[in-house]
């Protein structure tokens, strides 16, 4: 279940939109312009089903996402879609992984706090018996040049 962010859970001052998600699904966001650095030599892993819903986490997803590993388990991976990452974005990893490839590119996530962070972020399809029968993702600390290339080029994709 995804639920509207609460104004009592952001840090620092925000701003308010409705993002329209895949599958029909729209979500109010509460985001600011607050920046938590991705650590060095940390790795973010999740699990999920075919449909996006997160089964599993590592203790690093938890506290770079600002959430509860409770309030993450079951709920869409686009708990942390943060309202500038361009759709197109999420279009191509959707077309690459239902094809059975990896798929990797630079991600800006939303924290619970309203804040974000960037990812280098590799999707490998989970296959069984020739099915896909679920995604896991791997992040890691981006550069900064890819991620100073994703601000200017991002806001152009919408």
């Amino acid at each position: 279940m995804l639920h509207d962010m609460k104004a009592e859970d952001i840090t620092g001052d925000f701003t308010e939109v409705v993002l329209e998600l895949y599958g029909g699904l729209s979500r109010k966001i509460l985001y600011t312009e607050i920046e938590t650095p991705y650590p060095d030599g940390k790795l973010i892993v999740s699990t999920t089903d075919t449909k996006g819903h997160i089964i599993h986490v590592n203790r690093s997803f938890v506290e770079m996402s600002g959430y509860e590993e409770n309030e993450l388990i079951g709920a869409p991976h686009s708990i942390l879609r943060h309202p500038e990452m361009p759709p197109a974005a999420f279009k191509d990893l959707w077309d690459t992984v239902n094809k059975g490839v990896k798929w990797q590119g630079f991600v800006k996530n939303l924290r619970k706090d309203g804040g974000y962070y960037w990812v280098k972020a590799t999707v490998i399809p989970n296959v069984r018996n020739g099915a896909v029968v679920g995604y896991t993702s791997v992040r890691r600390k981006p550069s900064k040049t890819k991620v100073e290339e994703c601000i200017k080029l991002y806001p152009t994709l919408f």
